[in-house]
């Protein structure tokens, strides 16, 4: 297999380091249940992150319960909890019995004179008593020169040699703005590593929008560990994202991590739907474009060899994802055949020609097409009904307002047979969408991938379009679209017309 990044790093295990829990809560607007950081918290230990940065017990009355509940929670990963070189810090984080303390000070003059406003022999001091007094109570200790890449070198090297003295396991080196180059960053890295022996974690913030290849450069110049974030949220403009980090080690570097890559979407979409913080379609590794292929030279290719327009030494099975042939205005024949072929259609040379010209006609009008249209457009050209509905609607209806928690109730009929449902949700339109899947659940598991709402007409009457996309047990994914002046009307159309799909499709493969 080959690799594409530094040779010397072929075979080489790093450590991966996840502050999701702490500094990616501390994305604006994001506040985290204790329930939602304990499924967090199992997730990265799932996907075999080797520590992860539970939180900052000191903030909060809550936090610290959150950090103990964490480190009680009989995790195979370290849990590591945030301090200042404060005492009490200290004491918050040894309360929660966490395995490590990760312990900062402000090095650089700017953030030293302007907010601690001690001298860098007070800095360096109050750095060794927090080192000593996290080694007595028996933790690891991790400790962090915070703005480390616009600390003065000289001083930064000595204050980390001094804490290494003093006992200290592991040392980050924070760009607590984003400020460093990748290549500032490899010098550095190489600078300290050259003068300190224990491992050197660094922790990089993406303000210029290069967090993951100034980490990348750290590993390069001899950093052992590097700190992550699901997706990269964080302060500001978030940090280095994970899924980016461990698949640029393992695919282009040929380096190892304990990180089980066929868990990367399933956690990224975890900490997307708890966070609210949604990454757009062409996010690398986990978007919904990262496998998806339109243009027909583009699908063409892929459809004889994935390798000729993927990367290759990274696969959609890889990350837990799957790749998709996208029909739109640049698609040509190719993937219009082997989608319609996936529906159990089998059109004539000619009838696929026409088809596809009604398809470019659509997309040309601005309009993303969906499963269903490929569908109805299929249906019309051959001039038959392709399947029969397994669902027909039959009512549903939504209660909501300031004393009462929305729910709904949706009638149908699933085969011969009459099914009544009823969900609750945070809003109308999660408790609808939850009374369809319950209505399916005893006949198929299928789950509401993704929802998408748009507004394509203005005032207080507006047409909303909804794009929903299905899931079946094994992955497989359909999409439809539906629109109404009803947000909820046209929700639970564009659901039932997926599943419907979906459950045609299911019935060609299951006889293949």
């Amino acid at each position: 297999m080959a690799f594409y990044g530094d040779e010397s790093l072929v075979g080489k295990h790093k450590t991966i380091f996840d502050t999701t829990l702490r500094d990616g809560e501390q994305t604006p607007g994001v506040s985290l249940t204790n329930e939602q950081k304990l499924k967090i918290a199992r997730q990265l230990d799932k996907l075999g992150v080797d520590v992860i940065e539970a939180g900052f017990p000191i903030s909060s009355e809550g936090e610290k319960q959150n950090v103990r509940a964490i480190a009680n929670e009989g995790l195979s990963l370290d849990v590591c909890g945030l301090a200042r070189v404060l005492r009490k810090d200290l004491d918050a984080c040894i309360d929660c019995d966490v395995d490590m303390i990760h312990t900062f000070v402000s090095t650089s003059d700017i953030q030293r004179i302007h907010t601690i406003k001690k001298s860098r022999e007070e800095v360096t001091a109050m750095a060794i008593d927090a080192i000593e007094y996290i080694k007595e109570h028996g933790a690891k200790c991790m400790f962090s020169a915070m703005d480390a890449t616009r600390t003065d070198l000289d001083y930064l090297i000595d204050i980390y040699k001094d804490v290494e003295k003093a006992g200290c396991d592991i040392i980050n080196v924070p760009d607590t703005v984003g400020i460093m180059s990748p290549s500032g960053m490899y010098q550095l890295i190489k600078n300290i590593n050259s003068e300190v022996n224990i491992p050197i974690d660094v922790h990089c913030h993406n303000d210029f929008g290069i967090a993951v290849g100034n980490s990348l450069m750290a590993t390069e110049a001899g950093a052992s560990q590097v700190q992550v974030t699901v997706n990269g949220i964080g302060e500001r403009a978030g940090n280095a994202n994970l899924a980016e980090v461990v698949m640029c080690l393992h695919s282009i570097y040929g380096a190892k991590t304990n990180i089980k890559t066929e868990y990367l979407l399933e956690t990224s979409k975890m900490v997307e739907n708890f966070t609210g913080v949604h990454f757009p379609p062409n996010t690398p590794i986990v978007g919904d474009n990262a496998f998806a292929h339109e243009s027909g030279i583009h699908t063409h290719g892929v459809l004889e060899k994935s390798d000729t327009f993927e990367p290759g030494i990274m696969t959609p099975e890889m990350v837990g994802h799957r790749r998709r042939i996208v029909i739109g205005k640049h698609a040509g024949s190719h993937a219009v055949e082997k989608s319609l072929q996936e529906m159990g259609i089998q059109p004539t040379a000619e009838q696929l020609g026409e088809i596809l010209v009604k398809i470019k006609d659509i997309a040309n009008k601005g309009k993303r097409i969906c499963d269903a249209d490929l569908y109805a457009v299929a249906s019309s050209v051959l001039g038959r009904n392709l399947g029969k509905e397994t669902i027909t609607l039959k009512e549903f209806s939504v209660m909501t307002g300031n004393l009462t928690t929305p729910t709904a109730v949706v009638r149908a009929v699933i085969g011969d047979e009459e099914v009544v449902a009823s969900n609750y949700g945070v809003g109308p339109i999660d408790a609808a969408l939850k009374a369809v899947e319950d209505m399916m659940g005893g006949y198929n598991k299928i789950k509401v991938r993704d929802y998408r709402l748009e507004a394509i007409t203005g005032g207080s009457d507006a047409l909303a379009e909804v794009t929903i996309s299905v899931e079946d047990e094994e992955g497989r994914v359909v999409n439809a679209q539906s629109a109404s002046t009803d947000i909820a009307t046209a929700s639970v159309d564009a659901l039932i017309t997926a599943i419907n799909i979906l459950l045609e499709k299911k019935k060609l493969w299951s006889m293949q």
